[in-house]
């Protein structure tokens, strides 16, 4: 796929995102995922599923290869999906939400790995990220101070504090949720900075690539 034919097909895509909650929907397992990297364009795609009540980890699975798309500004999914793809389909165990290591809507085309994730998946997904795609202002210092993150004038996601002290994280939705329970789900999923589910997916594919 040529970089103008991704850009179709997120553009394709975009209009299938549900950013709201089913009223209905009760998270016990959530899956993190995370790709990581060698020097030599291997990669690891990685998804560790937990209990989200108890952050045990219930499921992992695995899938190596090498990134054949290029690394470019707003296509990061081209890149990482298909890895991520092969990898849920390996799981035993089905997630009720999906926490990406990367953005949801608060991307260029309101359609970051988050959101393709979940529409290719039809899962919940968020997109969780440790840079944010703009100026925002900082939250207040306690855990669970938020302020907005916004994007030609609308609210795309949300700086969120998960430490006091410590640097926020900027989450989006993905598919399937709406910004306030991706942000309490995030919360309660947040011993340290990142969500465990994005903590031990990175542990667990740089591990394949040693």
């Amino acid at each position: 796929m040529t970089p103008e034919e991704a850009i179709a097909e997120q553009e394709r895509l975009r209009p299938l995102v549900r950013p709201w909650t089913d009223p209905e929907l009760s998270v016990q397992y959530v899956a993190g995922l995370d790709v990581s990297y060698a020097d030599d364009d291997r990669l690891a795609g990685a998804v560790v599923v937990l209990d989200a009540e108890t952050l045990h980890t219930v499921d992992t699975a695995v899938v190596r290869g090498t990134a054949d798309f290029p690394y470019l500004p707003g296509l990061f999914a081209f890149r990482e999906l298909p890895s991520l793809v092969r990898a849920l389909e390996k799981l035993t165990v089905t997630p009720d939400l999906l926490v990406c290591d990367g953005q949801g809507l608060a991307h260029p085309r309101r359609f970051g790995l988050a959101c393709h994730l979940g529409v290719v998946t039809d899962l919940p997904s968020i997109g969780v990220a440790k840079t944010p795609m703009g100026p925002f202002e900082q939250p207040a210092g306690e855990r669970g101070a938020v302020t907005d993150l916004v994007q030609d004038g609308e609210v795309v996601g949300r700086a969120l504090r998960t430490r006091q002290g410590v640097k926020p994280v900027f989450v989006s939705v993905g598919h399937k949720i709406d910004l306030d329970r991706a942000c309490a789900e995030v919360l309660r999923l947040c011993v340290m900075r990142l969500p465990e589910t994005t903590r031990r997916s990175d542990a667990l594919g740089r591990a394949q690539l040693k």
